[in-house]
C-alpha cells in the first residue's frame, strides 16, 4: 500500500480539479493520503476534504500562520482532535528563513501544538527550517516535560538535529526534495534515518519530484519519492513499501489497518 502521509487537497490550486486529483492517486496505486491543517481558522475545510474515505486529516497551525493566533491554547487543538477524522496534531513548528510570523510568536504556538499531542496521544507533525538549535532545544525541553509522538515532515535540517530528534523517537518523512539534483545533503541524511521511523510524502501542491518538477505536485507522483527512498536506502522498491507502510500505521495509529 501507497501512503502520501501529507497532502493539502483543500488549498487553491486543487479547486478546479481536486476530485480528478483524488482519483488519479487511488489509480496511481496511492490508497491513503492524510490532509494536513495549515491553521485552525481554516479547519472547517481542511476536514471536508477528510470526508473522502481514503483520505484522513490533521489539525493545527503552520508557522508561517503562527501570528493568527498567537494566543493559541491546547485546549482548541484538543477539542477540534476529538474529531473521528483527525489523526495528528500539525502542521506546526518553526520557520526561520521566512520569518512570515515573529520567532518568539512561531515558539510559542508551537509549544501549544506540543502540549495538545501529549494531551492526545496522536503524533505531533513538525515543520523545521532554518532553527535547527532552537528546534532541539524545545523538543528536549518538552519532552522532559512529558513524553509525545513526533514525525519530522518533510526533513532537510541537519544532520544533529535529525539525530537528537531520533533519540526522542520521532518518525521522519521523505518528500520530493529527495529527488533533486542538488540535494545530497538531504540524502545523506536519510540514509542515517531509522529505518522503521521513515515515510514518503508528497506536501503537494509543492515539492513535485523529478521528473515533474516545476509543476504543480499532487499524490500521484508520490512512486518517484518511494522508488528515489528504495535507491537511497538499498531496498526493492517491495521492501520500502512494506517499511514505509509499517511505519505509518505505528505512527498514525489512529487510522485502521485495512
Amino acid at each position: 500500500m501507497l501512503i502520501d502521509s501529507h497532502v493539502n487537497l483543500h488549498a487553491p490550486q486543487f479547486d478546479e480539479d481536486r476530485e480528478a486529483v483524488i482519483s488519479r492517486a487511488l489509480a496511481s496505486g496511492v490508497r491513503l493520503m492524510v490532509n494536513i491543517s495549515d491553521k485552525v481558522s481554516n479547519f472547517d475545510k481542511v476536514r471536508l476534504v477528510a470526508q473522502h474515505p481514503d483520505i484522513w486529516c490533521t489539525v493545527g497551525t503552520h508557522p508561517h500562520e503562527a501570528k493568527e493566533d498567537p494566543d493559541l491554547a491546547p485546549e482548541t487543538l484538543i477539542k477540534l482532535a476529538g474529531d473521528p477524522r483527525v489523526v495528528g496534531i500539525g502542521e506546526c513548528g518553526l520557520d526561520f528563513h521566512y520569518d512570515l510570523s515573529p520567532r518568539d510568536v512561531q515558539a510559542k504556538v508551537f509549544r501549544a501544538h506540543v502540549a495538545a499531542a501529549r494531551a492526545t496521544g496522536l503524533p505531533l507533525v513538525v515543520h523545521t527550517r532554518e532553527a535547527d538549535e532552537v528546534m532541539t532545544q524545545i523538543l528536549e525541553e518538552e519532552y522532559a516535560v512529558g513524553p509525545f509522538r513526533l514525525l519530522m515532515h518533510c526533513y532537510t535540517s541537519g544532520a544533529e538535529l535529525a539525530r537528537r530528534a531520533a533519540a526522542l523517537g520521532a518518525w521522519f518523512s521523505v518528500s520530493g526534495i529527495a529527488t533533486f539534483k542538488a540535494a545530497e545533503d538531504v540524502r545523506e541524511v536519510i540514509r542515517e534515518m531509522p529505518a522503521d521511523r521513515i515515510i514518503v510524502e508528497t506536501d503537494c501542491p509543492y515539492l513535485a519530484p523529478v521528473p515533474y518538477r516545476g509543476r504543480r505536485n499532487e499524490p500521484a507522483f508520490l512512486p518517484h519519492v518511494l522508488a528515489k527512498l528504495a535507491e537511497i536506502r538499498g531496498w526493492d522498491l517491495a521492501e520500502a513499501e512494506r517499511r514505509t507502510e509499517d511505519a505509518f500505521f505505528a505512527l498514525f495509529d489512529r487510522i485502521p489497518r485495512p
